[in-house]
């Protein structure tokens, strides 16, 4: 069974999160993206647990749960994302941390714990001022199989590498406990062949998740990943993730790693943007202001890594990078502006080509060529085929903007045969 699987969203309780995060909105749009398996976000807050409870109901067995009276997915998987606060050499550092459970009853357990330590009401992600050790202990002691493992591991702020409150090995987060950990979340702005580059997270699963604020396809699952199991179920996804088995675990989804919003060293105020080699030239001050740039992904992934580009571990798990469709269709399009993937003629397009061949997922990774064109204009085909090949190139996106797609389009050539993966039966 191909299970596609977004293990990290968030519901409307959190900051910045939008009104629509519902679960109707939810089990709506995951069907349409091609999601089969999604986090439910903010497990631990209040409100959206009593939400929970009220709206899904458990599949008997499975640790997962579905919408109520419902027979179809997708299927949620209880999930919550907190901070903390801790104190490294007099310096507060700042970690996001993913938390994986396997029934609502251990998430309603784990909140009355924690509601000692924070406010779990304030927001969605509660921020707690303790060791990230201590957080991995009082979640195991009620129930170990919870699984923890650090959030968008690279983002400047509020991550376990990041380059303003994070730390620089995995002992410096989570301690003693640090064997507890089993997995590490890539983010939007780094992808599995830069986590290759630093030795000391070989022990670790490379996940990759959308940590969506929205609930629409060019959002959710926008990165995902993708396993072959016997039976869907909390055990057997938590499995082939420790494991680490590529019969069980077959890829992960990416963006492009610059399309992310922290890929390179930048000043957004200023519109300033530069690859780590021109920042550090620069003694990372911004031209323009003179104030301290934020330092990007690939700048803080280089100061780690003790390996050289293209660096791939034995048994590294396989990725394929993908960019959300409504990305490609409005690039397409020449539709510009920071509403430009809500745009109608957009949403047609994309609604056209999901109907066609199922969902997102399909069209991006499936579809042949020829059949793209009896649905969307030819520009717009061949820029899907490109982008399945890796071939889009992208601007790279710097503090807080995400990356520009660059569409360069030219007519196809009959004879040009299509090459690289196309179905997902390459990779069992």
């Amino acid at each position: 069974m191909i299970v596609y699987a977004d293990l990290h969203i968030h519901s409307r309780y959190s900051g910045a999160t939008s009104d629509k995060m519902s679960i109707r909105e939810l089990s709506t749009y995951a069907p349409i993206k091609g999601v089969d398996l999604l986090g439910t976000g903010d497990a631990l807050h209040p409100l959206w647990l009593r939400e929970l409870k009220e709206n899904l109901e458990e599949v008997p067995g499975t640790g997962l749960y579905k919408v109520k009276g419902s027979s179809f997915k997708p299927l949620f998987v209880v999930q919550a994302e907190v901070g903390t606060i801790h104190w490294v050499e007099g310096k507060a550092r700042k970690i996001h941390h993913v938390i994986l459970m396997p029934s609502l009853e251990v998430a309603e357990q784990a909140a009355h714990i924690l509601s000692e330590r924070g406010d779990l009401e304030s927001d969605g992600r509660p921020v707690f001022s303790m060791e990230p050790a201590e957080l991995v202990e009082i979640l195991l002691s009620v129930d170990k199989s919870v699984m923890v493992f650090p959030a968008h591991a690279w983002t400047p702020w509020w991550s376990i590498f990041g380059s303003v409150s994070g730390v620089d090995s995995l002992e410096d987060c989570y301690g003693d406990k640090s064997c507890e950990v089993k997995a590490l979340e890539t983010g939007l702005s780094s992808d599995p062949e830069m986590n290759w580059r630093v030795s000391f997270l070989d022990r670790l699963t490379l996940l990759s998740n959308s940590d969506s604020h929205s609930p629409y396809p060019h959002r959710l699952g926008r990165e995902a990943n993708v396993f072959n199991l016997g039976e869907l179920s909390y055990s057997e996804v938590t499995r082939a993730i420790t494991e680490r088995d590529s019969g069980r675990f077959l890829m992960t989804i990416e963006v492009d790693p610059a399309y992310g919003k922290y890929h390179w060293t930048g000043h957004r105020k200023c519109g300033v943007s530069m690859p780590p080699s021109e920042a550090i030239k620069r003694g990372n001050k911004c031209p323009v202001c003179g104030k301290p740039l934020t330092k990007g992904v690939e700048q803080r992934v280089e100061e780690l890594a003790d390996r050289p580009k293209g660096f791939r571990p034995p048994l590294a798990i396989d990725f394929k990078r993908l960019i959300p469709l409504a990305e490609i269709v409005a690039s397409c399009l020449g539709v510009r502006g920071e509403m430009r993937l809500y745009s109608g003629r957009v949403w047609e397009l994309c609604t056209s080509l999901t109907r066609r061949f199922g969902n997102e997922f399909k069209v991006l990774l499936e579809a042949p060529f020829n059949e793209l064109m009896g649905v969307v204009p030819e520009k717009i085909a061949e820029c899907i085929v490109k982008a399945r090949k890796g071939e889009i190139r992208v601007k790279p996106g710097y503090d807080g903007v995400y990356g520009q797609l660059i569409i360069d389009y030219a007519p196809r050539e009959e004879s040009k045969p299509e090459r690289g993966q196309t179905t997902i039966t390459d990779f069992l």
